[in-house]
């Protein structure tokens, strides 16, 4: 199986726009650990155009290239071997290095918390319980791995069950069609809309069925797509229309934001066609991208191997960077446009950093997501 190129630009660009997402969520009247003195409405309607598919066309590419590993890799033993190593020792490491700064910061500037971060490690972020309504201790971003992890061991666990291509033949023919659009996106209206109206994710893995009625389809339809060419010729021969009707939804959804800003609620129906538009827009603009990415990023660029490396240790540490950044800038009541671009700068200086200096340190680099480098036999 070759390795599908344009889907790992598609990776790569939607973990850059994760960074400039967790940046917003500093800036926009939604809930997170750390906020500006004054968040702007408006803020949420950019916000908007990203957070329906960003998630879930992750989950979508991971199960892609699920298939290609497990392909290549030593049989399925080896290939839930190979997950939990390269998954779960980021996962601990982040836990235990990584976050604990981002609930610091969270109680002490939104929970009136008055310890130091040092008396905080040491007496309070081990309590496995909850301080101030945060729970502790907590993977907060690195929820995504615990999430892949977790699919990826349900899908080892399938293909060990029933083979790697029991249901492929069927897979072809309905998804090699316009159903290819149309199924998930009703699916996941039916998720957002009749479901689960109004229940946001909670990220904690066992009482989250909002997140995985979503996330786990995508993982397993990503792993069904590797192996489906028409699957893939029905993403090109649709994505210019799937892009006009995801724009269109857009439209919908910013027009019901402006109308009913931050976290009043809807009149009715108008919060069903909300939550209805934006799962139509999120899936649609994820078909517009595969067919985009097949037809015209399938090839090799300078930077695409390192970049594709760089984009795990890039999550791990991005969001503890901007989280302390802002922790730090708060007190100086700075204009929003120079804290934006404060963090913007920390972050992706911060992430470039953290992933030059880990991938040079043989120990560390399974700890931030990268393989162990091979062991070279010397020359005479």
């Amino acid at each position: 199986m070759e390795r599908h190129l344009g889907l790992d630009w598609l990776r790569i660009g939607a973990f850059g726009l994760l960074i400039f997402y967790h940046i917003g969520m500093v800036f926009v009247p939604w809930g997170f650990h750390v906020k500006t003195a004054q968040p702007q409405d408006w803020v949420a309607l950019p916000m908007l155009a990203l957070n329906s598919w960003r998630l879930l066309l992750l989950f979508v590419v991971s199960g892609y290239a699920s298939r290609a590993l497990l392909i290549k890799g030593s049989g399925t033993p080896g290939f839930a071997a190979n997950r939990t190593l390269r998954l779960i020792v980021p996962l601990l490491f982040g836990v235990l290095i990584v976050v604990p700064v981002q609930p610091w910061i969270e109680l002490t500037t939104q929970h009136g918390y008055h310890r130091d971060f040092g008396y905080f490690v040491i007496h309070d972020y081990f309590r496995f319980g909850s301080l101030g309504g945060v729970l502790l201790p907590t993977w907060q971003h690195l929820w995504f791995v615990a999430y892949l992890w977790f699919y990826t061991m349900l899908l080892a666990l399938l293909v060990a069950a029933f083979g790697r291509r029991s249901a492929q033949g069927l897979f072809d023919r309905v998804f090699g069609t316009v159903l290819v659009w149309l199924i998930p996106a009703a699916w996941l209206v039916a998720v957002s809309a009749w479901l689960f109206p109004g229940i946001g994710p909670t990220n904690n893995l066992v009482d989250d069925l909002v997140s995985h009625a979503q996330y786990l389809p995508g993982f397993l339809f990503g792993f069904a797509l590797a192996g489906s060419p028409p699957a893939l010729a029905a993403l090109r021969r649709w994505w210019p229309s799937a892009l006009g009707v995801g724009l269109l939804c857009y439209g919908v959804v910013v027009a019901i934001e402006i109308e009913w800003p931050g976290s009043t609620t809807p009149a009715w129906p108008y919060g069903i066609l909300f939550a209805s538009a934006r799962a139509v827009q999120g899936w649609s603009i994820i078909v517009a991208l595969i067919g985009l990415a097949d037809t015209y990023l399938n090839r090799d660029l300078p930077w695409r191997r390192v970049l594709t490396e760089a984009v795990f240790p890039f999550y791990i540490i991005h969001q503890t960077i901007i989280v302390g950044v802002e922790g730090a800038l708060l007190p100086l009541r700075l204009p929003a446009v120079v804290e934006f671009l404060i963090l913007l700068a920390t972050t992706v200086g911060g992430c470039w950093t953290f992933y030059a200096i880990g991938r040079e340190i043989g120990w560390l680099r399974p700890l931030i997501g990268l393989r162990l480098r091979e062991r070279r036999e010397p020359t005479l």
